[in-house]
């Protein structure tokens, strides 16, 4: 284990790096329940274009359309969960979280710089199957 101190992980490196290794980065719940939302909606999408800046979860290449499912904690959402930061090696995941975010918005930029639409769906958002329905909708232009 690592040295006291705020920043103290309760677990070694070795043990935190395959910790990580675990967490899921495609296929996710999240992303299921979109993909679903999108295919009963008849929209037609790829998923993780590697082509493209960040590899979208989906893309609607004939609506020029790159949507990214996001967990509100990895991607420092500004709702409960996403504000929530660890009480153990606290300074590792505020820094983890914020190049999380860079990323993001620099991601974000290179898509639309492309030419691309980009919408991120929030974890939380998708409690409530009709707004998510409507929220497609409306970037669907259904």
């Amino acid at each position: 284990m690592s040295g006291g101190g705020s920043g103290t992980d309760v677990y070694g490196p070795e043990k935190r790096s395959a910790v990580m290794r675990r967490v899921k980065a495609r296929n996710t719940t999240p992303e299921l329940v979109v993909r679903k939302a999108l295919t009963r909606l008849g929209a037609r999408y790829r998923l993780h274009r590697a082509d493209l800046p960040g590899k979208p979860d989906i893309v609607l290449p004939g609506r020029r359309l790159a949507l990214f499912v996001h967990g509100c904690f990895w991607h420092g959402h500004d709702c409960a969960r996403g504000a929530r930061v660890p009480k153990q090696n606290r300074d590792y995941w505020v820094a983890k979280v914020g190049r999380n975010a860079a990323r993001d918005a620099r991601t974000r930029e290179a898509l639309s710089a492309a030419g691309w639409r980009v919408e991120t769906l929030w974890e939380c958002e998708l409690k409530d199957p009709a707004a998510l329905e409507t929220r497609l909708r409306a970037l669907l232009d259904l």
